[in-house]
């Protein structure tokens, strides 16, 4: 049997990597971390959900302390945003959420921890500072970076990506965003709301274009009433350096050329996977441009190297990538066959209202010739919601055969937690009776989850058969009030 330096090699440092790393070294298994960045944790620590989260919730606050009135208090006009501030705000919570991903924390644990960029020299062996360190078991982790489309002018621009949009030194006093997407529709609203002058392109019809048309128009219209101009199927066709701004040239939907200008340009474009530099070629590993191709079992071309998260070019989300880091250990590790699942992946953009998703919604459902009934509660009939000024949003309950459900959309105030209820739900196969039996703590913005499955029972409870039948056997007299307009 050929002998290696470590039982399992790791490249990538973030969401999955560290999962897969972790549940190793705590089993036994002699394991490696390689991160080509200086510090573990990820694009998600460092320059994804936990800054971006940051400065959204920095945002609503300056949100609130300009919308007063709205809840019976004086108006206040708060002073202009220090940017530095708001970094320093952000610098500081990554920093301690840091402390879980330390290298000091991986060691204890028993990993090992290396920084640098291994290239395979083989399938079993890589090459990083000039030293050859080999694996019986490897695993590619490395994420996605920003996409930049091929716009003429653009490679000549400077612009902003997630990797510097958090670490500003002023608040851009403009900004241009391409592409409507989740990073593109958060980063829109929080900069809007902290004194940014918002412009979005997006070149089909929709912004937020894997969701229901219903709950991302109206996504569309609170950004609107919030300052946030859009530019709807809309074509780039040149970007330019005017020093102290750029200029964004597009065709809209009329067929005319519009020129925009702004003090900075975000691309928020959709992602690549991180598959350049690593000498995947030399050992046959099979990848396209959307990542490296795996089969359910997280295993590539070669049996004994698996890729998780971003890399894939699967669900970009860090719950995913941790997810399949948990795959990968259970094959690997306990050599007990495990396959991915899908089914129940769970999502939010955080804009406000939030935007949840599981399962299904009716896009999805109707590419896939499922047939479903809707079933919708609204936010403005939800008490906590009324009390605390957050009317806007639904839920929408979609229910197949049978009356089970196979997807949730909650569009809210807080709707990736409300979502919570439906994960456990689906993945427990819980019964819709069981939701409508169980007591939810009044007033909460949750009863909107009760009372959705409610309105599925209602008309079955409280039709005219059973009111039949209830007067026949309990001589039952009906009505004790007869409203107007009731038959």
């Amino acid at each position: 049997m050929a002998s290696y330096d470590y039982d399992i090699g790791i490249i990538g440092g973030g969401a999955a990597g560290l999962t897969v790393a972790s549940g190793a070294a705590q089993l036994g298994a002699k394991t490696l971390i390689i991160e080509k960045e200086q510090a573990l944790g990820g694009d998600c620590l460092h320059f994804g959900c936990v800054p971006s989260k940051t400065l959204i919730k920095t945002a609503h606050v300056y949100h609130l302390m300009k919308n007063g009135p709205a809840f019976g208090l004086p108006a206040v006009t708060p002073p202009a945003v220090d940017f530095r501030a708001v970094a320093d705000r952000i610098s500081s919570v990554i920093a301690e959420i840091q402390e879980h991903d330390s290298v000091e924390r991986f060691c204890r644990l028993g990993a090992q921890v290396e920084f640098g960029d291994p290239i395979f020299s083989d399938e079993h062996q890589v090459t990083l500072g000039g030293k050859k360190i080999s694996a019986r078991i490897w695993v590619i982790a490395t994420g996605s970076s920003a996409a930049a489309p091929p716009v003429e002018g653009l490679a000549e621009t400077p612009y902003l990506t997630n990797r510097d949009i958090f670490s500003l030194d002023h608040l851009p006093e403009s900004m241009i965003i391409l592409g409507a997407g989740p990073i593109g529709i958060e980063m829109a609203q929080a900069f809007s709301r902290l004194g940014t002058k918002v412009s979005v392109i997006q070149r089909s019809s929709q912004i937020l274009g894997k969701e229901d048309q219903d709950m991302a128009d109206i996504v569309q219209k609170v950004l609107e009433e919030e300052g946030v101009r859009f530019f709807m199927n809309s074509q780039l066709l040149r970007v330019r350096d005017l020093d102290n701004e750029r200029e964004v040239v597009l065709k809209t939907q009329s067929d005319t050329t519009t020129s925009l200008k702004a003090e900075a340009i975000l691309v928020a474009l959709g992602r690549k996977a991180n598959v350049s530099g690593l000498g995947l070629e030399k050992i046959d590993i099979a990848y396209d441009r959307k990542g490296i191709k795996v089969n359910p079992y997280c295993k590539t071309s070669h049996k004994h190297i698996y890729a998780a998260g971003d890399v894939t070019g699967g669900y970009q989300f860090t719950h995913v990538a941790g997810y399949e880091g948990g795959v990968i250990l259970r094959n690997a590790i306990f050599h007990l066959p495990k396959k991915t699942d899908y089914t129940h992946v769970p999502w939010c953009t955080y804009t406000h209202p939030e935007l949840g998703s599981i399962g299904m919604n009716e896009k999805s459902a109707k590419a896939a010739g499922i047939e479903y009934t809707t079933w919708i509660e609204e936010f403005s009939e939800n008490d906590r919601g009324l009390a605390e000024g957050e009317s806007i949003g639904r839920i929408k309950l979609l229910l197949g055969n049978r009356e089970k459900p196979i997807g949730i959309q909650i569009l809210g105030p807080h709707g990736g937690d409300l979502l919570s209820e439906w994960v456990a739900v689906m993945n427990g196969k819980v019964g819709l009776s069981t939701v409508a039996a169980a007591i939810h703590p009044y007033p909460t913005l949750s009863e909107i989850n009760k009372k959705v499955v409610g309105s599925v029972f209602a008309g079955k409870i409280f039709s005219d058969r059973v009111r039949k039948v209830l007067k026949f056997f309990f001589r039952l007299r009906g009505r004790a009030c007869q409203a107007d307009g009731d038959l």
